[in-house]
């Protein structure tokens, strides 16, 4: 089973060149983030066309995120808990049924910019938030994966430049010390596992040619529960997709499961 999550930075305005990485990648489960429209206003009919089921959980010019998957989903939750007052679309999680089941979220993590803000207090809550509920579902003991765009650069090895991001949220100890926190639960980081190499970088800004000198960063990750790091068998940074007509920022992170 092929897992991806994808920052697609606005759905409606990259939808063709999304629509040509999945006509070519058909994954079995695809995470996606940055929706940036309501529920109704999805490109549905476009991955139902490929055999894709879909659920979402949007939001008006931002955030958004979406499951899709060639299996059934069940059990779909939107929002984290402890969300009263958060009208922030940034978490859908859900079963995808088969043979042996897999428990998936898509997550668009808070940036939190500009450190010293509200902003950057609630990047830090929800990831507290989010560290309780991934502690609740690691309790059910079964395959699960937590898949998106996190927002946090966890080692300096994780960025072409660290010292350009020393004063972003994205790589302030404390984003990188709750994510550590987050992964010591029990979560496995996909990439480390399989590959661990620096420069696996999945976003790259559109500024300053950042893509042409590779000032990429690693933020999207994929954390697995044992029982699904036992069966990881492979993954993949879709670097080529940052090349295309019309690119996100981001790029296509994929797992392999045994599953």
């Amino acid at each position: 089973m092929r897992l991806a999550t994808w920052n697609v930075n606005s759905i409606n305005a990259r939808i063709e060149t999304v629509i040509a990485w999945f006509r070519e990648t058909q994954p079995d489960v695809a995470c996606l983030q940055e929706l940036k429209c309501v529920d109704e206003k999805f490109p549905f009919e476009a991955f139902e066309a490929f055999g894709y089921n879909v659920a979402v959980h949007g939001q008006k010019t931002y955030n958004g995120v979406a499951l899709l998957s060639k299996q059934p989903l069940e059990d779909i939750r939107s929002g984290l808990p402890d969300g009263e007052g958060d009208d922030h679309a940034r978490y859908i999680e859900a079963v995808v049924s088969g043979p042996r089941p897999i428990r998936v979220a898509s997550i668009y993590l808070p940036n939190g910019n500009p450190i010293g803000t509200p902003k950057f207090d609630y990047k830090l809550a929800w990831m507290d938030r989010l560290q309780r509920h991934a502690a609740a579902l690691l309790a059910y003991e079964e395959p699960l994966a937590l898949m998106g765009d996190f927002n946090v650069i966890p080692e300096e090895m994780d960025a072409d430049k660290p010292q350009s991001w020393a004063d972003d949220a994205l790589f302030q100890p404390q984003s990188r010390a709750a994510f550590r926190r987050l992964k010591n639960i029990g979560l496995t980081d996909a990439y480390m596992q399989i590959d661990g190499s620096p420069g696996g970088y999945t976003f790259w800004d559109y500024q300053a040619g950042a893509w042409q000198r590779n000032h990429g960063i690693r933020i999207d990750h994929a954390l697995l529960s044992p029982q699904a790091a036992d069966r990881l068998k492979g993954v993949a940074i879709h670097k080529d997709v940052r090349s295309w007509e019309k690119p996100s920022d981001h790029v296509p992170f994929v797992i392999e499961l045994d599953l």
